[in-house]
């Protein structure tokens, strides 16, 4: 148990397997983890350099940014991968829910395989 109390939150995120991003108040991307970058082609750093807008296609617009992250939450949203494809994934909602969080932590599940199976 101490050893799990002394890791940092960045390092456990960036270990766990499956694609991991925090979006700011603002539409920054804050974080991404390796299984994130690799889900849509990019590397980490070129997502951190990217809006909330600029990856997530068709996503709702509000005044707050945040409240929109927080409607596609157990949705499955557009993403737009670095060769001009989609991938269609189900993200999460939000590990971040106190009202004073100035940011959105959410996990996602590629479907895009899946899907584009199914409309066939």
């Amino acid at each position: 148990m101490t050893s799990l109390e002394q890791l940092p939150a960045l390092v456990v995120l960036e270990r766990i397997p499956i694609p991991v991003l925090a979006i700011g108040h603002d539409g920054s991307i804050l974080f991404t983890n390796s299984a994130f970058a690799e889900m849509v082609g990019w590397e980490p750093d070129e997502i951190l350099s990217r809006r909330f807008h600029e990856i997530f296609r068709k996503a709702p617009i509000s005044e707050s940014l945040l409240s929109a992250v927080h409607t596609l939450a157990n949705m499955v949203v557009e993403l737009a991968h670095q060769d001009g494809s989609v991938v269609r994934a189900m993200m999460s909602r939000s590990a971040a829910m106190r009202a004073d969080d100035q940011f959105a932590l959410a996990t996602f599940q590629d479907l895009t395989e899946q899907l584009w199976e199914d409309e066939r």
